[in-house]
Formats: structure tokens, C-alpha cells, sequence
């Protein structure tokens, strides 16, 4: 195992995190907090989940997927101009753009949350995961190089 399999190693780890974060609370907690606890209680776990989930996010998986994502693509060669390029470098471009929509999507859900409109947080959350998984589809769809 070489230095850059272990930074590809976090990258992935970080992203298999975010999104495996994000289909645990929609698919697990939100059903059971939603079968089994009252509004107010519902209230208070969901809240203390999302504040906890978005502390790692700003505090942990950001940081580490900004670091080595760049990382790689230095190591990969790729400059602004390459993203410009059919392939890997549209194919790059694309999941950096979604990725940043995403973080825009999930910074709005917490936003929303916090200021009592639950219709625009549930959109943004659902938005938030649609679009991680559209940014991992789009990871394994980078060519090999």
C-alpha cells in the first residue's frame, strides 16, 4: 500500500461516512424517532442528531474530503484547465459542482431547521442526499487514468 492509497483510502472513508450518515438517519432513526417518541421528544432527538451530524461534517468529513480531494487531483495532475477536457476532467468538474450544491443544500437544511420550517429543511435534506449519491455515482464514473 503506497501514501496515495491511503489519502484515496480517506477520501472514500470520508464520502462513505457523509452519505451512509445521511441514508442511516432518513432510512433508520427519522422512521423509528417518528413511530416511536412524541413530537417534543421526536423534537429534541432530531435536533441533537442533526447538530452531532453537522459538527462532524464542518469539523471532520469537510476538511478531510477538501484535503484529499485535492490532494488526488494534484497527484493526478489535474489543473483548472483539465476540467474543461472531455472525460475525467468534465467528469471531475461535475462531481466538485455537485458536491458543492450538496454542502449548499445540507448548510440550508441546518439553517432551516433552526429557524422552525420544516417544509424547506425536509426539501433540503432530501436534496442534500439525493445529490451525495449523485456525487458517488459520479466518483465511480471517473475514468481510470
Amino acid at each position: 500500500m503506497t501514501w496515495w492509497s491511503a489519502v484515496r483510502f480517506l477520501h472514500v472513508l470520508g464520502a462513505a461516512l457523509w452519505v451512509g450518515g445521511q441514508l442511516t438517519v432518513s432510512l433508520v432513526v427519522l422512521p423509528l424517532a417518528r413511530r416511536l417518541l412524541d413530537e417534543r421528544r421526536r423534537g429534541q432527538v432530531l435536533t441533537a442528531v442533526g447538530r452531532r451530524f453537522g459538527l462532524l461534517t464542518v469539523a471532520a468529513f469537510l476538511p478531510v474530503q477538501v484535503v484529499t480531494g485535492v490532494a488526488v487531483a494534484w497527484h493526478k495532475g489535474v489543473t483548472w484547465a483539465s476540467l474543461a477536457e472531455p472525460g475525467y476532467g468534465r467528469i471531475l468538474a461535475a462531481k466538485l459542482l455537485l458536491f458543492c450544491a450538496v454542502m449548499a443544500a445540507a448548510g440550508a437544511h441546518g439553517w432551516a431547521s433552526g429557524a422552525g420550517r420544516p417544509r424547506l429543511a425536509r426539501a433540503m435534506a432530501v436534496a442534500s442526499l439525493v445529490g451525495s449519491l449523485g456525487v458517488v455515482l459520479l466518483a465511480t464514473a471517473l475514468p481510470v487514468t
